[in-house]
């Protein structure tokens, strides 16, 4: 699903109003084709007004939306189609590329909300089904639920949290994982392993933890920045290529944190 163009995507959270418009605009300039959006965020309609205003072909464009947040109280079949049908006005688009299951709750919102989604894609507007903070026992029962693929899981995932058992578990299930706050919120600035291949490099930390994730097979990374010169800086990824000894040391990171994890979550 994902290719080198789209590996490395904008996460947008939080990028509302006119800057919101501006910071993705500029994220496009830049050459990033994968933007990652969700009802939650309130900023599809800025989303969508970039991608109109900008010189690149929507067939260039990964654009991946999410609906049914735990937090939306209301679940309902039919909650769920206006849900979508809202996401398609606000982000004036007839396809959608990527359509998330924004992180349940319950197996009861599992149960609502992943049915009408395939119908979405059985009906040919939406091109992937994805499934966000799922545990292993979730995806194995949406899984069982539905009868198209789940294409997708976003999750957190950086060299402080580094999702081994779930990335081998997606590999069989043939499922990309879809990395947020893949800087862990900052804290990769302050790990020594990650400065050293920095410093070796002649990059940020930002950049070797990006070039980390996407040296994994079937893992994409969402860094979220309103800054242009970090947009530039996170987006030199690409092009670092990291050496087995960098991994490596990277891999035998000690230190874990977790930067979203509600009590309620068992993960």
């Amino acid at each position: 699903m994902f290719d080198r163009r789209t590996q490395l995507g904008l996460g947008t959270y939080s990028l509302t109003g006119e800057s919101g418009t501006d910071t993705v605009a500029a994220a496009l300039d830049v050459g990033y084709r994968h933007l990652d959006t969700a009802r939650l965020y309130e900023n599809e309609r800025e989303i969508g007004e970039a991608i109109a205003d900008s010189d690149v072909d929507r067939d260039n464009l990964f654009v991946a939306t999410k609906v049914a947040h735990f937090e939306e109280p209301e679940k309902t079949e039919s909650y769920v189609h206006r849900a979508v049908e809202q996401s398609f006005d606000r982000l004036g688009l007839d396809r959608i590329d990527l359509l998330y299951h924004h992180w349940p709750q319950s197996r009861d919102d599992i149960e609502t909300v992943l049915p009408v989604l395939e119908g979405y894609v059985e009906d040919g507007v939406v091109d992937h089904l994805g499934v966000s903070n799922y545990t292993i026992a979730d995806m194995e029962f949406a899984r069982d639920l539905i009868d198209v693929s789940i294409d997708a899981l976003q999750v957190e995932m950086h060299p402080l949290l580094q999702q081994d058992d779930l990335r081998a578990f997606l590999a069989d299930a043939d499922t990309q994982l879809v990395a947020y706050s893949p800087l862990a919120q900052g804290e990769v600035f302050d790990v020594d392993a990650i400065s050293a291949v920095a410093k070796k490099h002649g990059v940020s930390e930002a950049v070797v933890s990006l070039a980390w994730l996407l040296s994994k097979d079937d893992v994409a990374a969402i860094p979220r920045t309103n800054s242009v010169d970090h947009l530039r800086d996170n987006f030199e990824a690409l092009s670092v290529a990291l050496d087995d000894e960098d991994i490596e040391s990277i891999d035998a990171i000690e230190r874990t944190h977790r930067c979203e994890d509600p009590d309620w979550m068992r993960w």
